[in-house]
């Protein structure tokens, strides 16, 4: 680590510490069919670019509520809103309401969740060169329950959310709220993520370092990228303090 000057490593959270098993369409069609709703390509499809449509257009994710129970509450309507969008595209069934609670408490835990196998071994070893460890993500509080049911939350040293920060990537805010629970600076940090626009640019603009976890390989312009963990420490062991 005396060869670089980052203290901290931050992580988003879903689609770079860990995936949805299959699909989100996989898992809401899977509820869906106990509701009546045939299991078929065309809906699974339809699900799927119905909740790209509905997620996009949501407004960010940021309550002005602090009470756990309230934010709690804002949290899950924030998505009723959008699963309610996803089959008021595809079609709407008797006893949504049970069916939206299903879901939300599925998403909830970490049996819809997979972790790549070189995701630990790799926090461990970051660990032991004596970097810290955070994560900044728009999750919700769910976040903290899935971390530990997949074993990771231990291996954190901070966990930023945007529900609670009131703040969503790629806005500077989190950047700033994450970092001043560790007291480093900008350029002591960087944040892994798979996001173009919410966590390479989101913390190069803060005046963090940015790295892209893209793991297709995909040209995506001046980014920083890796397409495995494995290829990590060799980026944070290159980061001169003239980076």
């Amino acid at each position: 680590m005396s060869h670089s000057p980052i203290k901290v490593v931050f992580f988003d959270a879903a689609g770079t510490l860990f995936h949805v098993k299959g699909s989100v369409a996989d898992v809401y069609l899977q509820h869906a069919t106990h509701y009546g709703v045939v299991d078929s390509p065309e809906i699974r499809d339809a699900i799927a670019q119905a909740f790209i449509s509905a997620f996009n257009q949501a407004p960010p994710p940021i309550f002005a509520v602090s009470q756990p129970e309230k934010l709690r509450q804002c949290e899950r309507l924030w998505w009723f809103d959008i699963v309610h969008a996803v089959f008021y595209r595809v079609g709407m069934f008797e006893g949504f309401d049970e069916y939206f609670d299903e879901v939300f408490e599925a998403f909830g835990g970490g049996s819809h969740w997979t972790v790549d196998p070189a995701l630990v071994p790799l926090l461990r070893e970051l660990k032991g060169l004596g970097y810290e460890l955070g994560i900044i993500s728009n999750f919700d509080t769910r976040l903290f329950t899935i971390l530990d049911e997949l074993s990771l939350r231990p291996l954190f040293d901070s966990v930023t959310i945007s529900s609670l920060v009131q703040a969503v990537k790629p806005a500077g805010k989190i950047f700033r709220y994450a970092l001043n629970e560790h007291a480093i600076d900008p350029h002591e940090a960087v944040h892994v993520g798979d996001s173009l626009k919410e966590d390479w640019e989101g913390a190069t603009n803060a005046g963090l370092h940015g790295v892209l976890l893209n793991s297709k390989g995909e040209q995506r312009g001046e980014a920083v990228s890796i397409q495995s963990f494995q290829e990590l420490p060799a980026i944070l062991a290159g980061i001169s303090e003239d980076s």
